[in-house]
């Protein structure tokens, strides 16, 4: 099972269809990314992820470290998010809800930190 509906690597979606699939969940997406740029210095682009089993996404990138990427889905999309060791020690001192808890606990670890799907 892939995290993002557009799997080719070689078939780009248009931003057309990328709205068409997201669906209802349009203005979500449009507002996270409004958010995201007006609150976040970061460099943005559409790219291929990570092979197959995530595919095309809309990433956000603060000097070269990912911020997030959001793979869009039927009917909605996933957010990817990537915390450092550090961010995952100062978000778990923040006590977060028992979905935030779980969600970090789910993450594999990396070296650089944890990838987080929501």
């Amino acid at each position: 099972m892939s995290i993002g509906i557009f799997t080719d690597k070689k078939q780009q979606p248009s931003q057309d269809d990328v709205l068409v699939m997201i669906g209802s969940q349009v203005p979500l997406w449009q507002g996270l990314i409004q958010f995201i740029r007006e609150n976040y210095p970061s460099d943005e682009d559409f790219k291929f992820l990570y092979g197959k089993k995530y595919g095309w996404a809309w990433r956000f990138r603060i000097r070269g470290q990912l911020l997030t990427s959001l793979f869009p889905t039927a009917g909605g999309f996933t957010a990817q998010v990537n915390l450092s060791p550090e961010a995952v020690e100062q978000a778990l001192a923040m006590q977060p809800g028992k979905n935030v808890q779980d969600a970090i606990a789910r993450a594999n670890p990396y070296p650089e930190g944890r990838w987080l799907f929501i």
